[in-house]
């Protein structure tokens, strides 16, 4: 059982450490050695077929089966690359997203109208067919100024998928937005999730990570005025030679602005792995700032490692609050001990910790059907441990 905690690479002006470069073009994100910082963790041999752009007699029709739920004057069409750069989609961060963009062949774009409030959420289902297709796509999410909307983007089945999803919430607006990886055995998944917020928006983000044989998401933040608000929140649960592997930037360039970054873990299994680095830039003009992000890890089983960097980059005195904090450990005996005392099973006082570990998050996610279907799946994964 290992234990990795840390520190990140001191401030650089001008720049976060962990993402130097946002750009469209491919060409400038090079295939990485697994030198770099922030590909150091990642094992590149499982993660291939992303970083190489498609040959011209690679399949031109690998896709996923996309289903849908939507609300009363939510619009999803189909749009070309010109016209969502024109709306002002953030640029991708890393390569599988830059090619994901770049091949992709246009867009997906939700559209909820100005002033718009949706009673129901907003549900994108994409599923896989194919376990050896390599697929491509940018989904935009444009939420009106002074909009309310949940959307909830589910993953599942077999597929290798790149993908870049731009959103964009303006002025006044909130969201909450749901991305559950829940991927069959095998499949791999590169995702960059581009949160643009508005002045005065607010935004919650909940990454939930169970399936797959590789799942690296990287979240990216700006804002666009003063007084956003961004929510990040996490959960994954890594078996037996499963990576899921998360990072997240908050650029903070606007003055009167908050963040909060909330990750928990599970892992269990020889080989399970999980990577947690979240990178938070203060730049000199953001002044009345006030973020604060945590990662959690639980380890179930010897045999798991989990990795946690937490890097804070501040550049102007003048803040309201700023940290950051990681924890990586084993059961609580204290508490295993207090509940068998009481007459409860270990492999019930165990799920009941497990269960307690998680509680307070999944509280957080706004669809009460998800929060009882996770809840369920969590303890799904904890059963195999105790079997």
């Amino acid at each position: 059982m290992t234990i990795t905690l840390e520190a990140g690479p001191a401030g650089r002006h001008g720049g976060s450490a962990l993402h130097r470069v946002a750009s469209f073009d491919p060409a400038d994100h090079p295939v990485p050695t697994g030198r770099e910082e922030d590909w150091r963790f990642t094992p590149l041999k499982r993660l291939r077929r992303l970083l190489d752009e498609p040959t011209p007699d690679a399949p031109g029709d690998a896709h996923l089966q996309w289903d849908t739920d939507l609300p009363a004057g939510v619009e999803l069409r189909e749009i070309g690359t010109a016209e969502a750069l024109a709306l002002g989609v953030p640029a991708p961060v890393d390569r599988p997203a830059a090619l994901a963009m770049a091949h992709s062949g246009g867009a997906m774009h939700l559209r909820v109208p100005d002033g718009r409030e949706l009673d129901t959420p907003v549900r994108i289902t994409l599923t896989g067919k194919d376990p050896d297709a390599v697929v491509r796509g940018h989904l935009v999410l444009d939420i009106g100024r002074h909009a309310r909307a949940t959307v909830v983007l589910e993953h599942s089945g077999a597929a290798v998928y790149g993908a870049e999803v731009s959103v964009l919430v303006g002025d006044g607006a909130h969201l909450d937005l749901v991305s559950l990886q829940l991927w069959d055995d095998g499949a791999v998944h590169s995702g960059h999730t581009a949160v643009r917020v508005g002045h005065d928006a607010t935004v919650r983000s909940v990454q939930v990570s169970l399936g797959g044989d590789l799942v690296r998401m990287v979240d990216t933040v700006t804002y666009d005025g003063p007084g956003g608000d961004a929510e990040l929140l996490g959960l994954y649960f890594s078996d037996a030679g499963q990576h899921l592997e998360h990072r997240l930037f908050v650029d903070h360039s606007q003055p009167h602005c908050r963040s909060n970054v909330l990750y928990k873990g599970a892992l269990q299994g020889h080989g399970a792995r999980s990577v947690w680095v979240g990178d938070v830039l203060i730049r000199p003009e953001a002044v009345g700032i006030d973020t604060f992000e945590l990662n959690r890890n639980l380890l179930l089983t010897d045999g798991a490692r989990a990795d946690s960097v937490p890097n804070l980059e501040i550049e102007t005195g003048e803040i309201v609050g700023a940290g950051h904090a990681s924890a990586t450990g084993r059961f609580d005996d204290e508490q295993l001990f207090y509940l068998q005392a009481r007459g409860i099973p270990v492999d019930e006082a165990r799920r009941l910790v497990v269960r307690g570990f998680f509680a307070d998050l999944i509280a957080r996610i706004p669809v009460p059907e998800l929060r009882e279907r996770l809840m369920a799946q969590v303890e799904s994964e904890l059963a195999e441990t105790l079997a």
